[in-house]
C-alpha cells in the first residue's frame, strides 16, 4: 500500500501510530494477543519503562528519588532533577547520566516492577508502575549526552 505506514510508536506524538484496520481484524489482533502467555521478563524498551514508578522495595539513599517519571524521549525526573538515559536491552543495562556522566544499573522488567541494581545502589530495588508517563515540560531540556561534551 503506498502511503500507509506500519503500527510504530510515534515519539513526537507519545502514542501508537496504527493503520486504519477494519474493525474486525482489531478484535481478531487482540484477542490474540490476550492468549499469549506472559514472560516471566519483559522485552526492555523505551514505550515499556515510560510511566511513573514509585518505590516498593530496597532502599535507596536518604536524598534518592522514591518516585520516578520515565519518559521516552530518553528523558526521566524525580523531585526538581531531570536526567537523560539510555537502554542497553541486549546487555539488560539502563544508563542514566549524573552529573554529566554514565551511571550504569543492571535492569529488569517482570510486569508492572522495574528492578535495578548496581551503580550507585548497594542494593537491588524493585520499583512499581503506578501511572502512565507525562510529557516533560517545554521549558526543562534533556540534559546532553555526556558522550557528546566536549573534554574541557
Amino acid at each position: 500500500m503506498v502511503g500507509r505506514h506500519p503500527a510504530h510508536w510515534s515519539l513526537v506524538t507519545g502514542h501508537w501510530y496504527l493503520p486504519r484496520m477494519k474493525r474486525p481484524a482489531l478484535v481478531v489482533l487482540a484477542l490474540g494477543m490476550l492468549g499469549q502467555p506472559a514472560s516471566p521478563a519483559q522485552e526492555l524498551s523505551g514505550p515499556a519503562l515510560a510511566g511513573l514508578w514509585q518505590l516498593e522495595k530496597g532502599k535507596v539513599k536518604a536524598d534518592g528519588p522514591k518516585s520516578v517519571m520515565i519518559r521516552t524521549d530518553s528523558s526521566a525526573s524525580w523531585g526538581k532533577e531531570t536526567v537523560r538515559w539510555r537502554l542497553h536491552p541486549d546487555r539488560g543495562e539502563i544508563m542514566i547520566a549524573l552529573g554529566g556522566e554514565w551511571e550504569t544499573y543492571s535492569i529488569k522488567l517482570r510486569g508492572q516492577r522495574l528492578e535495578l541494581s548496581g551503580g550507585d545502589l548497594t542494593d537491588k530495588i524493585t520499583l512499581k508502575k503506578v501511572g502512565p508517563a507525562t510529557p516533560r515540560p517545554a521549558n526543562v531540556p534533556v540534559p546532553p549526552d555526556p558522550d557528546t561534551i566536549p573534554d574541557r
